[in-house]
Order: structure tokens, then sequence, then C-alpha cells
């Protein structure tokens, strides 16, 4: 495993380039993660550097690549996760600066909000658990943005774990609705740029149903005795293909019956 002073500094690398848009060809040698282990614990120590900014804090997680197809990209076998911050968060907004990202591309996503504290001496959760572990859904969207000068192969998936699951900005409707008022297992979601629809998508993308995107991470933060508490969210993946960003957009997601999640990109 990497040792953890030159975890820290990876990650110190990274929260700079975060901070002032910026991308790199590789990170150094000795700072490359080799493992899925090296690439959290750089990620662990980027989340803290997060948390020392002012006004900042801990509001959930997100999980990545939850698709098949998604996981076929990176030649993985399951998913990813990252940390949501209310520093890079907002509710429904009507403008969104592309000053603020590098190589930005947008996701519409389910997220469930924790009940309550984890309870970590009933893991691992199973899919009846979910009406005690989340107390409702809302719509989302994610941007990820990319901190490399490669392709998302090239990148690899330790990479993308160690910048926290890519993960830079997360949009949420301020509507929270319950559980059972959702077919998880078939919803129609699309998105739009400039009034045209530019990819359609379902939520039975997300690992056959968001609900097992969320449960797959709170048992995999069990494992290593990490929980989620009361009022957090989880972001569980993108229902559709992500979609690149370019400035002076119109976006909007339609999540059918729940509305529709529109602001300008500019």
């Amino acid at each position: 495993m990497m040792k953890h002073n030159y975890a820290l500094e990876a990650s110190k690398l990274l929260f700079e380039q975060r901070l002032n848009r910026l991308s790199l060809d590789e990170l150094p040698n000795n700072l490359i993660p080799l493992s899925y282990d090296d690439a959290y614990l750089i990620q662990k120590e980027l989340k803290l550097n997060y948390l020392s900014l002012k006004d900042n804090i801990s509001i959930g997680m997100k999980v990545g690549c939850t698709s098949i197809d998604g996981q076929k990209q990176l030649d993985i076998q399951e998913p990813f996760y990252g940390n949501l911050f209310s520093r890079f968060s907002i509710v429904k907004p009507s403008e969104i600066s592309s000053k603020k990202f590098n190589k930005p591309f947008i996701e519409p996503e389910i997220a469930l909000r924790i009940r309550n504290d984890i309870d970590l001496s009933q893991a691992p959760y199973s899919i009846d658990d979910s009406k005690f572990l989340f107390d409702g859904f809302v719509c989302a969207l994610e941007i990820v943005d990319f901190r490399f000068n490669k392709t998302l192969k090239e990148i690899g998936v330790l990479n993308l774990i160690a910048t926290n699951g890519a993960s830079e900005f997360w949009i949420r409707d301020a509507n929270i609705y319950d559980l059972e008022k959702i077919n998880f297992e078939d919803h129609k979601i699309s998105i739009s740029f400039n009034d045209e629809i530019v990819g359609n998508g379902n939520t039975n993308s997300v690992m056959g149903n968001p609900l097992n995107s969320a449960l797959w991470l709170i048992n995999k933060l069990a494992e290593s005795g990490e929980i989620l508490l009361k009022g957090h969210f989880i972001s569980t993946g993108t229902c559709t293909k992500a979609h690149e960003l370019k400035s002076n957009t119109k976006i909007s997601a339609d999540f059918g019956v729940f509305g529709k999640i529109e602001f300008n990109y500019k």
C-alpha cells in the first residue's frame, strides 16, 4: 500500500489542480495509485483538503460507473465512490458558470436521503431494508470533471477514485419524494441541450435499480467501518450516458412526473 506521506502529497497536488481548474498529464511516479487501497487513501486525504475550505461540509456521497456499459469502458466489475460537498452543490440553480470547470460532463441521477445514522452492526443491508435506511429521494444532476489530459480509458479507475470519483459539482431539486412514489426499476429520464434531447435513459440503468447502488455503497463503507449520517445523500449514478458540457447551453433534465431541473450553463 502507498506510504501515507505520498498519499498526502498526491491529495495536495490534486486539490490545487481542482481549485485552479487545471489538468495534468499524469501524477509523479511515486504518487500514482497502484491499487484500490492507494486510490481511496488519496481520496480520503483529498476529502480533508476539501473540508478545510471555509463554509464547506460533507453532504453525502456519489456512486460512479453503475451501468454495465460504464464498467466495461473502464474494465471493472463494480462501481466506485466519491464525496459530495456543500460548497460544490446547489439546489435548482438558474445559471452555472462554465468557468468553474475544466472538462465537464453532466449526468442525470436519482439521489437517496439517509433516514438515520447508519448502524454498522446491522450490515450488510438488503433491498428489504430500504424504507428503514432512506426517507426519500430527490432528482439530481452530477457534473463530473477530469484532472488528466487523457481519455477516460487512459485515466483509469484508480485515478478517477483518487480525484474524488471525478465528482465536481452536484445539483438537486428542492422536492424530496417518498420512495413509493416511483418505480425505481422502470422510470424514464431524458436530458436536453438547447431544447433538443441529447440523451434518453432509465433508472434501471443504475444497477437495475438505484436502491441497489445505494445499498452497495452503504455495505462497501461498512466493511471499513465508515458510515453515512442522517440527512446525507447518496447520488446513485447516471441514468443516461454522460454528456459533455459546452458554454452557452440551456440544460434541461426531465424526470417525468417529478418535473425538470433546468439552468443556463454560461
